[in-house]
């Protein structure tokens, strides 16, 4: 079964239209037979899009560190929770598990793991599409920041097609799924 992993923010504190955005994408990948990936998260959007995917009749693999279980921020009606020692390990199994992710608005955590999961691919460890939804700009100073450091050659001009970017969340489904790998022997080249 292909897996899509979502990043998104546990914030409850954020307009409806994350939330409504969320929904769609958990909707859109369980109807078309997508498992998801998450941080097993229970609040916020990441609760929003496990819980619309499972609604949907989906497959939603919750990921999260122990100390989390301990604070009763999992979610406990996901089709499998793993259980990680820490945030690390969380990160790298959400990936390992993944063909694709895709980044919802969030915060510093959302950013981060996407940020980290960019700079896998720039290296070639992590070959699978990268998708923004950039709903209502969300994104566009990170983007702007991204493509600042691709002109002033702290990235080469490639590294900016690690990433794509959607609008909607049907955008952001469908070039999750329709985007192809990353060529792994972009790890060869060392200069910019």
């Amino acid at each position: 079964m292909k897996t899509v992993a979502v990043y998104c923010a546990s914030s409850t504190q954020i307009l409806q239209k994350y939330f409504d955005a969320a929904h769609e994408v958990g909707e859109l990948l369980a109807k078309k037979g997508i498992r998801i990936v998450t941080g097993a998260g229970n609040l916020g959007l990441m609760n929003t899009v496990e819980n619309s995917a499972l609604e949907a009749g989906g497959t939603v693999v919750g990921v999260i560190p122990e100390f989390m279980i301990r604070e009763n921020w999992h979610h406990t009606g996901l089709s499998e929770l793993i259980v990680t020692a820490d945030m690390h390990t969380r990160k790298q199994t959400i990936a390992d598990l993944s063909n694709g992710c895709i980044a919802l608005p969030g915060g510093c955590g959302t950013m981060e793991e996407l940020l980290e999961v960019i700079t896998w691919k720039q290296l070639g460890l992590y070959l699978n599409p990268i998708v923004i939804l950039n709903l209502d700009g969300f994104y566009d100073p990170l983007l702007a920041q991204l493509q600042k450091a691709v002109e002033e050659h702290f990235m080469r001009d490639l590294h900016a097609n690690i990433w794509c970017v959607a609008s909607t969340p049907a955008e952001a489904v469908e070039l999750v799924l329709n985007t192809p790998q990353w060529d792994s022997r972009i790890r060869r080249f060392a200069a910019i």
